[in-house]
């Protein structure tokens, strides 16, 4: 011991330090488990621990013992510190993967969150790249709890709700970038291709204390692949109602720290009037996509990502050549998009154990909106940085930081909706871990708006592991959101009939969860109970037969709901079963009184089946269940009937190559099967069109090549 001690103390003095591990399972000591450290074994005693001499920075560690899951993390240790690490084993399988996720800020690993977040694996996307290549639409609305409501019928614009919350409330993340806008917009979701994305993370509920007042609802981080090897993609795909898409990736292995990925992408749509009335349900537009990505990443802890986005999109729909609105005027909908961004991630070790991260941001979209005899040139700019300190001591991980985000908005024809909103804002968060079975998360922020003034944004979250194979998490959390002119429904209808904005009042909210996990062997199930208040909701309302107004409801929005997962994992077969309830009340703007929110499924479910046949291809089903779901100014019915989509898919695979035949909405579904989608009238905001409560499509089979060089 005495040796030892002379051993440990010179490499100390010689810039060491030294991770006491300790091993258990089921609370007691693991005797001989494995630790592998810097290529180095070591093996525990008899109480569950060893002390390994370690350089300082960022150290992974592995644990391994036959008849347990293997386990992998990383601490970071400052220079002569001597710091404890306590690992829990588990009995296998293990449906948890070693995922790591980004959008809390601490980098940890998945299931030591005490944050619920919901990840979409890389398997999952390239399903979903073949069923809609061009977007990642689908891909979030077959999430549990997510709805993807399509916002402009005629033009196939659509956001997502989360959790019942309308969608202008989600916010949209790129590699933790607001790359789509400090509050997104209705067409962000539909131009994402999914082909470069590793994987999706999915914050539900109260997120602003992370984000700031742009994300009062959730937040959705779209998490670009990671280059490993030198690999490229092609896909192909056309569909049976005229769509096309053709998209390109190409990955260049590290060459030392450097490493570099091109995404290209193509997107088509020809119209169609699938009832014949003479309006489009579906309509033509053409887009294009490129986003280049630079990596680097030295593998002793310095990371940095930078990304430059271009996308130009047009849009048409409305009535057809020669046809006419029932006003007996042709009335003709268009939307162009000319969007560039760019962005920086960057991640530095410092002083042994702090890591330094520092994210930038910049875009700028124009957008030229034709709606009927009205014309619109409107352009944003978004401006966003933020530098963070992260650092360890004993049980606690620690974040503070600062960050700025300035949105730009001007308007040609109609300069009083322009608007600059500056937002310096602080942050600070700590995640503190009482051993394996309990950790406390608390996060703040404050935003400084220049139009709202402060905005405060509390959260707290508890991760708890009260029996071997289950998780239970409670989170609770309050939030602002700072208004614009931008809701669901003027991002349809453009900004001509709305009414100047007058005294609007930042909303607020604040919302609370439950989630717990029990895993049976291959099995996973998960149940959620969630629930959310939004006081001062800013809603529009008829202000007379040609204009509309902006205003702060009388009474808050009342959100409650619940959530089931089952999914099982056995070899080649995988299978997921969901539900969702939810209810959420507002106050009618125009009627007053309180009323359901409108386009807010009651009940919600969905299966999928996929078999993966291994280097031959795969085979799955799925069928999803819409409930009843009221509607707003529709004059033909005032709840929309439930409905089920059945879908198919199949991939044949050989040396590279993927046949793929997909199929979506096999029973045919389809809204305007019900009642016409055009109104008699014109509505006071100026739209012609009921809201899209069904599938407006009808059945769609696509098929296509996939090919991996």
């Amino acid at each position: 011991m005495f040796l030892l001690a002379v051993l440990l103390s010179s490499s100390l003095q010689a810039g060491q330090s030294v991770i006491i591990c300790s091993v258990t399972a089921d609370g007691a000591p693991v005797a001989g488990a494995e630790i592998v450290v810097a290529g180095m074994t070591y093996a525990t005693d008899a109480g569950g621990a060893v002390q390994i001499v370690v350089s300082p920075g960022p150290v992974q560690i592995t644990v391994a013992k036959p008849g347990f899951a293997p386990v992998t993390t990383t601490v970071t240790v400052a220079t002569g510190q001597r710091q404890a690490v306590s690992i829990e084993l588990e009995q296998p399988p293990r449906i948890e993967e070693t995922v790591t996720v980004s959008a809390t800020r601490s980098t940890t690993r998945l299931q030591d969150q005490p944050l619920r977040v919901e990840v979409v694996d890389q398997e999952e996307i390239d399903e979903k790249a073949m069923m809609t290549p061009g977007s990642v639409a689908m891909l979030l609305n077959e999430t549990t709890g997510l709805r993807v409501q399509t916002t402009a019928p005629s033009l196939g614009a659509a956001n997502v709700r989360i959790q019942g919350l309308r969608g202008h409330y989600s916010q949209l993340l790129a590699d933790g970038l607001p790359l789509y806008g400090a509050q997104g917009d209705s067409l962000s979701l539909l131009q994402v291709p999914p082909l470069d994305l590793g994987q999706v993370e999915i914050i539900k509920g109260v997120a602003s204390a992370l984000y700031g007042a742009a994300a009062l609802g959730g937040v959705v981080n779209l998490v670009s692949r990671r280059p490993r090897e030198t690999e490229s993609r092609l896909l192909a795909n056309a569909t049976s109602q005229s769509g096309r898409d053709v998209a390109a990736y190409h990955a260049q292995a590290p060459a030392g720290a450097w490493a570099w990925t091109l995404l290209g992408s193509y997107n088509g749509q020809t119209g169609r009037d699938l009832d014949g009335d003479g309006w489009s349900d579906l309509p033509t537009f053409n887009r294009g996509v490129i986003r280049p990505r630079v990596f680097f990443d030295n593998r002793q802890g310095d990371t940095v990502l930078a990304t430059l986005g271009v996308i130009t999109e047009n849009r048409e729909g409305g009535t057809l050549p020669l046809r006419t609105a029932p006003d007996g005027r042709p009335f003709r909908e268009a939307l162009d998009t000319r969007h560039v961004d760019g962005g920086f991630v960057g991640r530095w070790v410092i002083a042994g154990s702090r890591v330094l991260s520092v994210r930038a941001s910049a875009l700028r979209q124009a957008q030229q909106r034709q709606m009927g005899e009205v014309s619109e040139r409107g352009t944003r700019a978004v401006r966003f940085a933020e530098g963070s300190l992260q650092g360890i001591a004993g049980r606690q991980t620690w974040v503070i930081g600062t960050a700025f985000q300035q949105d730009r908005f001007t308007l040609d024809q109609l300069p009083q909706f322009d608007y600059r909103f500056s937002a310096p804002a602080v942050f600070a968060q700590n995640e503190a871990s009482f051993g394996p079975k309990f950790t406390l998360g608390v996060s703040a922020r404050a935003d400084l708006h220049s139009e709202y003034g402060t905005l405060l944004s509390p959260r707290l979250s508890v991760l708890v592991r009260p029996w071997s194979g289950w998780t239970v998490r409670v989170a609770a959390g309050t939030g602002a959101f700072a208004p614009t002119p931008f809701l669901e429904e003027t991002e349809e209808a453009g900004l001509s009939r709305l009414l100047p904005l007058r005294g609007l009042r930042a909303e607020r909210a604040r919302g609370t969860s439950v989630d717990v996990t029990r895993v049976l062997g291959p099995l996973e199930v998960t149940g959620t109970v969630f629930g959310s208040l939004v006081n001062d909701p800013v809603q529009q309302q008829v202000a007379d037969a040609a204009h509309v107004r902006l205003i702060n409801a009388d009474g808050p929005t009342r959100t409650t709901g619940t959530e089931l997962l089952l999914r099982y994992r056995a070899g080649e077969f995988s299978a997921w079963v969901t539900h969702g309830w939810t209810r959420s009340t507002e106050i009618d703007p125009d009627r007053g009184g309180r009323r359901e929110v409108p386009l807010t499924p009651g009940q919600t479910a969905s299966f999928t089946v996929m078999w993966e046949l291994e280097s031959r291809g795969r085979l799955g089903i799925e069928g999803y269940y819409t409930g009843r779901q009221t509607l707003d100014e529709n004059p033909y019915r005032s709840a929309g009937h439930p409905y089920v989509l059945l879908g198919a898919l199949a991939e044949r695979t050989f040396r590279g190559i993927g046949l793929f035949l997909n199929s979506e909405n096999l029973l045919d579904v389809r809204q305007t099967r019900d009642d016409p989608a055009v109104l008699p009238s014109r509505r006071a905001d100026g739209r012609w069109t009921v809201d899209a409560w069904a599938p407006l499509d009808g059945r769609v089979i696509n098929g296509g090549i996939r090919v991996t060089f």
